[in-house]
């Protein structure tokens, strides 16, 4: 049976019939400089995202006619989504990342991508070149790529590495290596206490925000959190 196809209209009467306006302010004031926001939850993207995946989404996708941030959330999701194999899979993973304009559809996306859960070894190394991008959006999808899919022991030392070998100043690019910090430390604690005591790699203004992540943390308990505030003083 032939698969109905995607067209821009089909999504963009989708999102117009999901549209909440209430939720645009709220989401827009999360997004600063984002404009172009329809107001759709994220639950209900992911329900259109899954209806697309089941449909001739290929055409639609090299569009690219994203004139709705909604519309580039859900050409990520879809990819994510759709079943393909792997290799597939990771050159639409590698055509999608160049339109990432904001935290929330870097965030979305990665963590979307279950596939890396499943073949760790081959996203690990196609992760690489994104720790040395001199683009915002590239360096934060790396970073959230390992928080959401190599908080794993065996990759704890290297994973470090690649954190810090981010040297792409944008403010979400840092604030992605500072979350992916806190989030290795809760669950390796002395070992990334030991790393951040050290003769880490970490530039001012990522170790200290590194640090505050770890104290918003409630899977942190109060002693450790005093010894991060000590950490925080002493700069």
């Amino acid at each position: 049976m032939e698969k109905e196809k995607v067209t821009s209209m089909f999504v963009r009467e989708r999102l117009q019939e999901a549209a909440d306006e209430k939720y645009k302010e709220f989401h827009g004031s999360l997004l600063p400089g984002t404009d172009n926001i329809m107001g759709v939850r994220l639950p209900k993207l992911r329900a259109i995202a899954k209806e697309l995946a089941r449909m001739d989404w290929e055409e639609w996708f090299a569009a690219a006619d994203d004139a709705y941030y909604e519309e580039t959330m859900l050409r990520g999701l879809t990819v994510a989504y759709a079943k393909m194999d792997s290799e597939s899979r990771l050159s639409y993973i590698r055509r999608f990342v160049p339109y990432i304009n904001n935290w929330a559809v870097c965030d979305c996306f990665c963590n979307t991508i279950k596939a890396a859960d499943k073949e760790p070894e081959k996203y690990w190394e196609f992760l690489e070149p994104y720790f040395s991008s001199d683009k915002e959006y590239e360096a934060r999808f790396g970073a959230v790529m390992l928080l959401s899919h190599f908080v794993k022991r065996e990759y704890l030392e290297e994973a470090l590495k690649r954190l810090e070998s981010i040297d792409q100043e944008g403010y979400y690019a840092k604030m992605a290596v500072a979350w992916a910090i806190s989030v290795y430390f809760t669950a390796f604690p002395q070992e990334v206490l030991a790393y951040l005591n050290g003769s880490h790699g970490l530039d001012e203004f990522t170790y200290k925000k590194s640090l505050q992540k770890i104290l918003e943390s409630y899977r942190v308990d109060k002693e450790t959190k005093e010894i991060i505030r000590e950490m925080r003083q002493r700069g």
